[in-house]
């Protein structure tokens, strides 16, 4: 399969995703991305690990700029969401590996939240 093919195909999968599996991706590359990070800390390859943290920041404002305020549950993942924010800059800034190691199981758990909550919501379809 050539790139043009390759891109075509992932363009035509990332269309045909429901809501719940794209959220579901993003938190599933935002983990990736976290651990990643961890790696190149660790490493000491701070341009990767800048990058990583970066990408998961990048992430975590998508998901804040997406939610619908009019929900309760909105406003709660909205404070989350901040909070996410500020702890990876505060992690960027200080390339801290005990705050990315406290951080990245909130985040697991947001997943694996979200993950049980499609699994219930595809149940009672």
């Amino acid at each position: 399969m050539d790139a043009r093919g390759l891109q075509n195909y992932k363009a035509q999968s990332l269309n045909t995703m429901t809501q719940s599996e794209l959220l579901l991706l993003l938190l599933d590359e935002l983990v990736k991305r976290l651990i990643r990070g961890d790696i190149a800390l660790e490493q000491k390859d701070y341009a990767q690990f800048e990058a990583s943290i970066q990408r998961c920041i990048d992430i975590v404002r998508y998901l804040d700029d997406t939610l619908d305020r009019r929900y309760e549950l909105s406003r709660g993942l909205h404070r989350l969401y901040d909070f996410f924010c500020y702890d990876l800059n505060r992690i960027m800034l200080g390339r801290n590996k005990k705050e990315l190691d406290k951080l990245r199981p909130m985040i697991t758990d947001l997943r694996d939240t979200f993950r049980i909550a499609e699994k219930n919501a595809s149940e009672g379809r």
